[in-house]
């Protein structure tokens, strides 16, 4: 008796686990954007490739993405780890796809605004388009 009530618990915390996995949707579109922008920051190609959708990856596999964004960057390490915190601007999600504005300060105290635009494919979010914003584009800051 005892071993059967066992066995069914086991088997509802199974189905449990099993249907909370099934309805996790994973990281949304501002996560994927802070994440996005990082691993531009830091040159983590691999993480570019993961997070970015097929129009972003120059028709490359991941290793060939990887080793001609390395080549590409190899004396550009000037360029990396200048940014010293993300956050989104402002967020507007539909059923498949998003776009995500947000603002990298630098540590030099200066701001670089972006647009991310992503699309849910195979349940999962992907960056398809990222662009710097115009001047005219970034939100208003109030006079100091």
């Amino acid at each position: 008796m005892i071993f059967a009530v066992v066995i069914t618990l086991v088997l509802l915390l199974c189905l449990a686990v099993v249907i909370a996995i099934a309805k996790d949707r994973g990281p949304g579109p501002e996560d994927v954007a802070v994440s996005y922008e990082m691993a531009w920051d830091r040159f983590d190609f691999d993480v570019l490739w993961t997070l970015s959708g097929t129009e972003l990856r120059d028709g490359l596999d991941r290793h060939e993405f990887v080793e001609v964004k390395r080549a590409a960057y190899a004396n550009q390490r000037a360029l990396s780890e200048l940014g010293a915190d993300v956050t989104i601007e402002e967020s507007a999600t539909g059923r498949d796809e998003a776009v995500v504005a947000t603002c990298v300060a630098l540590r030099d105290g200066t701001e670089v605004h972006n647009h991310l635009e992503l699309a849910r494919r195979s349940g999962r979010w992907q960056v398809v388009a990222y662009r710097l914003a115009a001047d005219d584009e970034a939100p208003r800051r109030a006079a100091e």
